[in-house]
């Protein structure tokens, strides 16, 4: 597709040049309707490229049609519960409204994001490990809040050190109908900087591998997956996948819990930052 598409700008840009110099018909002749039809197949990307190229292009990219292809069919419900009944559900133009969408915009108090990934028109949710129900985030003799500006929020959950190691969360939210993947995202070890560059402290990472972590989610249809692994890369940020899960029906809000945990009381562990959870398609 690339290489085509490169190929295709050329001959634009060699038709353009040949029009000027004579009266020839252009593809800048071409009717809005005809040229919005072929921009439907092409990704929002490529819409954008094409719509430099002349007048004809630049109005077609704006047809309400090419960037309802781009949306989801849920859409409406989406925008209802990133930004309330407001103006732009109402009145806004598709275009506006994929552009708004493709942002990663702050729900449940600041607590998520939510974007639409412009591969695939589904929708991505981040949840902060502020937005986590953390065993023990309370007591500061186990857990610590750390600035940082490796996380999207700002901050992440440090875990010094903890016996009973749980981690819940849940998200309801109208996913677009596909498959969607759940990852924790972990890191062994303290991130910071010295003399400007970036060091990662691992004094105090231990335990996680004697037991496996054991990833959990379930859905509101019934669906579950469970998965389990040891956690053993020093600093540097990893997804550990928990399961995935097939949303068929865009019309009703899908409600995922999801957990982490190494109950194992025999030992302790420690030296872990929980940064968030990211639901994300296939």
């Amino acid at each position: 597709m690339g290489s085509s598409l490169s190929a295709f700008l050329l001959m634009c840009s060699s038709t353009s040049s040949v029009s000027s110099a004579s009266p020839v018909t252009s593809l800048g002749d071409l009717p809005d309707s005809i040229v919005a039809s072929i921009l439907v197949h092409l990704s929002p990307q490529d819409i954008c490229r094409f719509a430099s190229l002349n007048r004809a292009f630049r109005r077609a990219s704006s047809a309400e049609f090419v960037w309802e292809s781009k949306l989801p069919k849920n859409y409406g419900l989406v925008l209802s519960r990133v930004f309330g009944c407001n103006e732009l559900c109402l009145n806004g133009c598709k275009k506006d409204i994929y552009a708004k969408l493709s942002l990663p915009n702050s729900i449940d108090g600041g607590k998520k994001k939510v974007w639409l990934d412009k591969g695939t028109g589904k929708a991505c949710v981040l949840i902060s490990s502020n937005g986590l129900a953390i065993t023990g985030i309370d007591d500061r003799r186990y857990w610590s809040w750390i600035s940082t500006e490796e996380s999207r929020f700002r901050s992440v959950a440090y875990l010094q050190q903890i016996w009973w190691f749980e981690v819940d969360g849940e998200v309801e939210f109208p996913f677009p109908c596909g498959t969607y993947t759940l990852y924790f995202r972990l890191q062994l070890g303290r991130s910071g900087k010295r003399f400007g560059r970036r060091v990662c402290n691992s004094d105090h990472v231990h335990g996680w591998d004697i037991k496996p972590v054991k990833f959990q989610l379930s859905t509101s249809d019934g669906q579950k997956a469970i998965t389990q692994c040891y956690l053993t890369n020093h600093g540097k940020w990893n997804l550990y996948q928990a399961g995935d899960f097939v949303v068929e029906d865009s019309k009703v809000p899908m409600k995922v819990k999801f957990s982490m945990t190494q109950i194992d009381c025999t030992h302790t562990k420690g030296g872990l930052c929980v940064d968030s959870v990211l639901i994300r398609p296939k």
